[in-house]
């Protein structure tokens, strides 16, 4: 059995209520104003056993993106992490014209810049994408994402009625793609593309002096988007351990769907990587936090809510 989808990311958060306006103000998602929901599941599956959160959902498209604020509040987001630490991971905002979803970003204020010259045309062979990478108020980082053309098969993912479209995967830095590939594997994600990054643009939308970065990208079988995107920089980084505690600022979750009667069989088949114990939420979903070998926080939920 295998994962179905990558059903929302998880952003922890010290303020959500302001984070929230911020991804309303900049790029148009939607739920923002409704009550926060407490989750003592999701407490206790961090390891808050006197603690609480509180949970606001977000969507853009099709796409939804959790803000978790924990009491008591973690570590905040340590200042200039580089892509090539194995702390970064961000996720990917696909938009239509990037034009206008930068003048959006600049207007709405609050974001820091990785990218140290505006958005960024990759060559063809990094996929010939425009993107600009930054953080938000939190310090998470993002990046927009434009396709060269309306017809490239991700954005088929996406309805073009407006600026910002939805989220198309979340990257995380690796320290060997093999090791990382076979992980996600046993989850049933599977190779979807992949490139070789470098040059003058790809050093400009990281902040990093010539990088060259191995991306892979890794989905599920029936839902392909949003997906996860190794990035292994190569080259002697010194490359910190990613030593976060569950309820920090940088510890982003991606939560995946699995079929109810696929949930066990994955936990057991990598218990190894499973942090804590598995529990059933509220809802009545079964849930298990997993690491992968970079230290990079997953939830395994089911059953699946399709």
């Amino acid at each position: 059995m295998s994962v179905r989808r990558l059903s929302r990311i998880i952003l922890i958060c010290r303020d959500a209520q302001r984070l929230a306006e911020f991804y309303a103000r900049a790029f148009g998602f939607s739920g923002f104003s409704e009550p926060p929901r407490a989750d003592p599941s999701f407490s206790k599956l961090i390891g808050l056993a006197d603690g609480h959160a509180s949970i606001r959902t977000l969507q853009l498209g099709d796409q939804r993106l959790a803000l978790a604020q924990v009491a008591p509040a973690g570590r905040p987001y340590p200042d200039n992490v580089p892509g090539y630490d194995l702390l970064f991971q961000h996720f990917a905002i696909v938009v239509s014209n990037m034009a206008a979803a930068f003048a959006a970003l600049r207007a709405t204020g609050g974001w820091r810049p990785i990218s140290t010259d505006g958005p960024q045309i990759l060559p063809v062979t990094s996929g010939g994408v425009t993107a600009f990478k930054f953080r938000d108020p939190e310090g998470h980082p993002l990046e927009l994402l434009e396709f060269p053309s309306a017809g490239a098969a991700t954005n088929r993912a996406f309805p073009f009625d407006k600026t910002c479209l939805g989220i198309d995967h979340s990257a995380i830095s690796v320290a060997d793609t093999a090791r990382s590939l076979a992980f996600y594997n046993r989850l049933g994600l599977a190779r979807a593309g992949g490139s070789l990054n470098f040059g003058p643009e790809q050093e400009k939308l990281d902040g990093i002096a010539d990088p060259v970065v191995e991306v892979t990208a890794l989905a599920p079988p029936m839902h392909p988007v949003p997906h996860v995107e190794l990035l292994h920089y190569r080259g002697n980084f010194s490359r910190r351990d990613v030593s976060t505690d569950p309820a920090d600022v940088a510890a982003t979750q991606l939560v995946f769907s699995v079929a109810a009667e696929g949930f066990e069989a994955l936990v057991e088949g990598n218990r190894t990587a499973i942090v804590g114990a598995p529990l059933v939420s509220d809802a009545g979903a079964s849930r298990a936090l997993l690491r992968d070998p970079d230290g990079h926080l997953l939830c395994l939920e089911g059953p699946l809510d399709d």
